[in-house]
């Protein structure tokens, strides 16, 4: 071995530094040991190169090769990435499994996408016409749900379709050849490549102002998230994390699916890869991994793929994006990603921040949820699309105050705080609502008045004020009793019990309540609330007993009104009309 090949000169776990490595650039694949192992170029100090390897490195030892391939770490982007689960550095787990069996091969490698698969690929320019980066060259029937797009690269401008045709071709064919500036020919191919750590283009932002139907009354009602968006659900353990990120996944109207399983445990993940499959997509019937794509990266899986995977997730939720879908990406969890961020600092013996964390764990958090947004996508068609971020985050034993939490919740606009008292006592989904919040609320005012209902504020707000005030009378119940309440004062209990218990909880097993639309959110609070509104008509009656209320028969059609149909909007009048009467008669 010559002098001034690159060498290993030391292993720290996933870390190893190799020196002569002058020619190597920041962020360069390289590949590592006598194995092969996949390395990244992470630091340069004068010819030593510190590089974090996506697999174990026990037995790799100073003096083993180490070969730069010239390129970043980029991931494979093209027809046949949805219905496929990937690891943190996009190679196929399936094609890994029946290379090596279930139990994984260091240094193996496999292609984001299938090589040999052919496509039918149909044109939608023509010889002669001149295309620029972002423009549809043609399409692609991925799934039966998604139309893949194949776009032209980022970089070409004004360049003139020499050639192009329709017919099967592999992602590594040439189904077009233009004409750039300069006279050079150019062959593009239906896949391409992009860096995971730059965000792809776009002509600009856009305020984002569309709901994001989740199905969840807590969520669309009282916190709503828009297309675009960025939220975090924080939680201790058993708070119900996952199961909320899973259902948000299946019931919400995003088009495109990214999940990441960000350092979880192994048997939550194995839940996640063998339900997903068999998952069915409520709007359209079809299996949910039609429109999915999984990255399985557990906490037993080497720790550096963990950094990068959350990366190579959003990269891939972008080129959707960027097509004009609406997409959403799960993250779980962004807190096993930053102990990732921490023990490679650590190793690279970086000036520790707060709680050993890296100091540019604040920048690092922001730059990845940046990267959501409603955008005007590249090309001359008015294409819009959208990626919305939704990441769970694990503080230690609940403590919001660790530097996770706080940089999250520093860049997203909306907060889902599970409640771990709430899930001991089956209140699913366990989101408290007394400390949730969603900065998206103006955005929605004008799409909210025009697509539910004008008085929805009011409606929401009305209820809202319910929950808050009732969380201030137990407090005095607990010191005095409920008999020294006001009359008013018991009907703010009566009410706000019944937007917990009939509004809130939501039952996922019973496919009615399970997810409810927008329009019937409202008309069920409006109902319960009618409660409220008839009963303070009674308020000034003088030693009215209260308990006549509490025995009305009406009150259990309120209980009943989540099995009520949607568009049956008479139905709802009709339970509220019997709540005025049945009031009157007392």
């Amino acid at each position: 071995m010559s002098d001034t090949q690159p060498v290993i000169v030391k292993v720290a776990g996933p870390l190893v530094v190799a020196k002569n490595m002058e020619k190597a650039q920041m962020y360069e694949v390289v590949r590592v040991g006598d194995e092969g192992l996949v390395g990244e170029v992470i630091r340069l100090e004068e010819g030593l190169a510190s590089i974090q390897v996506y697999e174990e490195t026990a037995g790799v030892g100073p003096g083993e090769p180490v070969k730069p391939t010239g390129k970043t770490l980029s991931v494979e982007l093209g027809p046949g990435l949805l219905e496929t689960i990937y690891d943190g550095v996009q190679r196929p787990l399936k094609v890994l499994e029946e290379k090596t069996g279930y139990f994984l091969a260091r240094g193996i490698d496999a292609d984001g996408l299938d090589q040999n698969k052919k496509w039918d690929f149909v044109p939608t320019v023509k010889t002669g016409d001149t295309v620029s980066e972002g423009d549809v060259l043609g399409t692609v029937q991925e799934t039966s749900l998604i139309l893949h797009k194949v776009l032209v690269p980022i970089g070409i401008q004004d360049a003139k379709v020499k050639k192009i045709e329709s017919g099967h071709f592999k992602v590594s064919d040439t189904i077009a050849t233009v004409e750039v500036k300069g006279g050079k020919t150019q062959d593009l191919q239906m896949r391409q490549y992009w860096p995971i750590r730059e965000a792809r283009k776009a002509k600009n932002k856009r305020i984002p102002d569309t709901l994001m139907k989740t199905g969840g009354r807590s969520v669309d009602m009282f916190f709503p998230l828009v297309h675009g968006g960025a939220a975090c659900i924080p939680g201790p353990f058993g708070s119900g994390k996952t199961v909320t990120q899973q259902t948000l996944a299946k019931y919400c109207d995003a088009q495109v699916i990214v999940y990441i399983g960000c350092g979880e445990r192994g048997n939550e993940m194995t839940d996640v890869l063998n339900e997903f499959p068999e998952l069915i997509d409520p709007n359209t019937g079809e299996p949910l991994m039609r429109r999915t794509v999984m990255i399985a990266n557990t906490s037993n899986m080497p720790v550096a793929a963990r950094e990068a995977s959350v990366y190579t997730g959003i990269t891939i939720a972008e080129y959707y994006r960027d097509m004009g879908y609406n997409v959403a990406l799960m993250a779980d969890s962004t807190s096993r990603w930053a102990e990732a961020m921490r023990e490679i600092s650590g190793r690279l013996e970086e000036m520790p921040g707060e709680e050993g964390y890296p100091a540019y764990l604040g920048s690092k958090t922001a730059e990845f949820y940046e990267r959501a947004g409603a955008v005007d996508c590249l090309g001359s068609d008015d294409r819009q699309g959208a990626l919305t971020v939704i990441g769970a985050v694990s503080p230690p034993g609940g403590d919001l105050s660790e530097p996770v939490s706080q940089n999250t919740l520093r860049v997203t606009k909306v907060f889902w705080g599970l409640d771990a008292k709430l899930a001991y006592q089956r209140h699913f989904p366990a989101i408290n609502w007394l400390k949730s919040y969603s900065l998206y609320v103006p955005n929605l005012d004008k799409y909210m008045k025009e697509h539910v209902a004008p008085d929805y504020w009011d409606v929401r707000a009305e209820g809202m004020g319910l929950l808050q005030e009732e969380s201030k009378l137990e407090e005095i119940v607990k010191l005095v009793g409920p008999e020294a309440l006001s009359f008013r004062e018991k009907l703010v209990l009566l009410t706000a019990k019944s937007i917990r218990e009939d509004f809130l909880y939501q039952d996922s097993f019973n496919p009615v309540d399970a997810y409810t639309i927008p329009q019937k959110q409202y008309q069920m609070l409006k109902t319960i609330l009618t409660m409220y509104w008839e009963g303070l008509k009674l308020a000034d009656r003088e030693e009215f007993d209260f308990k006549k209320i509490e025995e009305l028969p009406v009150l259990q059609k309120v209980t009943k009104v989540k099995e009520l149909d949607a568009e049956d909007l008479k139905a709802f009048e009709k339970v509220r009309d019997d709540i005025a009467s049945a009031m009157a008669g007392l």
